[in-house]
């Protein structure tokens, strides 16, 4: 009897052994890891009337994943990139992240486009644990590590207002000012930051859009009659055509100058050749616009990082645009890259969200490092002026970085990594 049991308990343990054993291995794994694979999701406006530019970003980002793959990977996994069309509408980026995560069960979300699409995400995408890297947004709002710590955000709308309230306060000394902004997220946090520099007797015009609208001649008229010297704009690129569409059939010479996601000098004069038929015009027009830039600019071809971008460009991308757009794609998927590498092989979504919590971090294409801590998953900590002069944009003085508060805006004057050799970041030296 007791030699009946005792097998009988045995037998029960090498079932239960067995069971555990024949399970799925992803059951208790970490979702969109494998030995050799680590899978990955996006949310991007491949329909949206923008896609034509934006559409680029998630193609580099990919392009970038193929160069790593075919060098290794990152600690012997391939990087496998799943982006999805939301069409820019907030509540098809709900269910295209669901999906994401739910189905394909992507291990984090990767550069989500737009400040409106990416905030309809985030909650779920902290509720699940899911490491929610660089929205493409520009909001402070993704900018919280107590409500959204697995959200670690990429460049501030708010930071860029500072730095562009700051130059205009010392470039255009009691001149009066005009803000053009889109009635959104990212718009109303950049008027938010001008509003910490700029003072407000300064400010005689405060005209905005709905996406959506096709004419913003009445509020350029506004602006005309309030007799601005400067207009500065918080506007995708293609509401800045119609501002400077608008601004010259009024003859208005205000100086003008457009945040850095509106500023793309190919993208701007492209289009406004379209609206005028006359590349010559088109070319013209840009000239002279003060913006700003928080990473490298993708005309500066002497730069070691751009000439990253254009291997990238010329090996996977042949035939597509290279712009700043491609530039975008390439920057995100370099940092998730190195984030990978300084997390190691043994990599869950808590680990990688340590890893980006302890700083360090090289900023790869950005002018200024990221500001990443336990208390700040703000991204890139400022930008660089600069003015557009032929079809690029010339840096001015030195990057200037700031904080989401009343801080001030001071120069950064450390000297930015070259990217290695290879274009991979390496794993961090052991020991």
């Amino acid at each position: 009897m007791a030699r009946r049991s005792w097998l009988a308990c045995a037998l029960a343990f090498v079932l239960v052994a067995a069971a555990a054993c024949s399970r799925p291995s992803d059951e208790s794994a970490t979702p969109g890891v494998t030995d050799t694979t680590v899978t990955i999701g996006s949310h991007q406006p491949l329909s949206h009337p923008l896609a034509p530019a934006w559409g680029q970003l998630p193609l580099a980002a990919k392009a970038y994943f193929d160069h790593v793959n075919a060098n290794g990977g990152v600690h012997g996994r391939k990087i496998i990139f799943t982006y999805r069309d939301d069409g820019g509408e907030p509540d098809n980026s709900i269910k295209v992240v669901r999906n994401l995560v739910e189905k394909d069960k992507v291990f984090a979300i990767l550069a989500g486009w737009g400040a409106d699409s990416h905030s309809a995400v985030i909650d779920y995408l902290n509720s699940r644990k899911v490491p929610d890297l660089i929205p493409n947004g520009g909001s402070a709002r993704f900018n919280n590590p107590v409500k959204l710590p697995y959200t670690f955000g990429w460049y501030s709308s708010l930071r860029e207002g500072k730095i562009l309230g700051d130059y205009i306060s010392k470039a255009f000394p009691g001149k009066k000012v005009a803000y053009f902004y889109q009635r959104d997220e990212v718009g109303e946090s950049g008027i938010k930051g001008l509003d910490k520099v700029i003072p407000p007797s300064s400010v005689v015009a405060r005209e905005s859009y709905l996406l959506g609208e096709t004419d913003v001649t009445a509020q350029m008229r506004a602006i005309h009659r309030a007799k601005a010297d400067v207009i500065v704009s918080f506007s995708l690129t293609n509401y800045n055509v119609l501002l400077r569409l608008a601004q010259k059939k009024l003859g208005n010479t205000a100086r003008l100058v457009l945040v850095s996601t509106g500023s793309d000098p190919t993208t701007l004069s492209g289009l406004l050749t379209s609206a005028t038929g006359d590349p010559a015009t088109g070319s013209s027009m840009i000239q002279g616009i003060i913006t700003n830039a928080w990473l490298v600019p993708v005309s500066d071809t002497s730069n070691s990082w751009i000439a990253l971008v254009k291997m990238i460009h010329d090996r996977y991308l042949s035939g597509r645009p290279l712009d700043r757009y491609t530039e975008m794609g390439v920057a995100a998927a370099y940092l998730f890259v190195e984030a990978l590498q300084r997390t190691g092989r043994n990599l869950t979504r808590q680990s990688l969200v340590d890893t980006l919590e302890k700083g360090g971090l090289s900023p790869g294409l950005g002018l200024t490092p990221l500001d990443y801590s336990r208390t700040s998953h703000a991204g890139y900590a400022g930008a660089q002026i600069g003015v557009i002069k032929g079809n690029a944009i010339v840096l001015q003085g030195k990057p200037m970085i700031t904080d989401d508060g009343a801080g001030p805006v001071v120069p950064y004057t450390a000297p930015l990594p070259r990217p290695p050799a290879s274009g991979i970041p390496p794993p961090p030296p052991q020991g």
